[in-house]
């Protein structure tokens, strides 16, 4: 879930576009793993709401193009993060990338199952801040609905699934080393709901980032093990059959005293709840 480089560092879980030829190994910054370090591989139909966000022009063919995660939340909208969207990792605004695509119902990703879907607008939080990583988090309206069998629900403030040491699965296509493995499968893992002062301890500031519990919340174990890595970004992590984060960033991949850190949804809810009483999302660049 985090980006790459030298994990030590901290950087959003989004894959690079120079991460595009293969090996793919010790590049620029990434995302979350594909929620695989430590994990194991599943099929799409135990997570149908996980979605890869997609552009071959960008990222070659290799892998569908695949470059960061998304979640379905309603049958045409699905959110990621909003360092998924940005210029440096598209190569232009997202309205303005012709192939920018949702492929959805779809394990592997170079199998024909499921659905690739234009993505028909792209609207950025408009209190995104990418020197700290808050408000992380972007809307994608589709050109076709999905079954609404794939879209879950999002936890809204209160809600019990944000209680620490609740179990939650995190999953995505992402790097299942933190070495540059990145999955052509979907894999996923188990990590628990970390109280907020623990956060806050693992990331005070400075080089390794800072933890704000107001729009973030974390997750992994404290001895290290499974978590999300670069390529995971913007994918769901998931508990009580809600969804309550976004992979967003990190310090290496998996490591102990250092758990993922992920977009608070309840955050997203408020920000969609905004949008809707008139004061809508921003185009990003459009």
């Amino acid at each position: 879930m985090r980006p790459s480089l030298a994990r030590a560092l901290i950087r959003p879980l989004v894959l690079a576009a120079t991460l595009t030829a293969i090996p793919l190994v010790g590049a620029a910054p990434v995302a979350a793993d594909s929620v695989v370090v430590g994990g194991f591989p599943i099929d799409v139909s135990q997570a149908p709401w996980t979605v890869a966000l997609s552009s071959r022009d960008r990222f070659g063919g290799t892998r569908a193009g695949q470059f960061c995660g998304g979640v379905a939340v309603a049958r045409t909208t699905v959110i990621t993060a909003a360092h998924c969207l940005a210029e440096g990792v598209l190569g232009a605004p997202p309205n303005r990338v012709r192939d920018l695509k949702v492929i959805a119902g779809r394990t592997h990703l170079l199998s024909s199952e499921g659905q690739e879907i234009a993505v028909q607008d792209a609207r950025v939080n408009p209190g995104y801040d990418s020197r700290t990583n808050t408000g992380d988090f972007a809307v994608l309206t589709l050109a076709k609905p999905l079954p609404q069998s794939a879209v879950v629900a999002m936890a809204g403030a209160g809600d019990p699934a944000y209680k620490p040491g609740t179990q939650a699965l995190v999953s995505g296509w992402g790097d299942t080393t933190g070495e540059g493995a990145y999955a052509r499968r979907l894999y996923a893992a188990h990590v628990s709901v970390l109280p907020d002062d623990q956060c806050a301890r693992a990331y005070p500031g400075g080089p390794d980032g800072t933890f704000q519990a107001g729009s973030m919340l974390c997750a992994g174990e404290a001895a290290g093990g499974p978590d999300a890595c670069q390529g995971d970004s913007g994918g769901p992590l998931v508990a009580a059959g809600r969804l309550i984060g976004l992979v967003s960033w990190g310090s290496g991949c998996g490591r102990q005293g250092s758990p993922g850190v992920y977009t608070r949804v309840s955050e997203v809810v408020r920000g969609l709840d905004a949008a809707s009483a008139g004061r809508k999302l921003p185009h990003k660049g459009s």
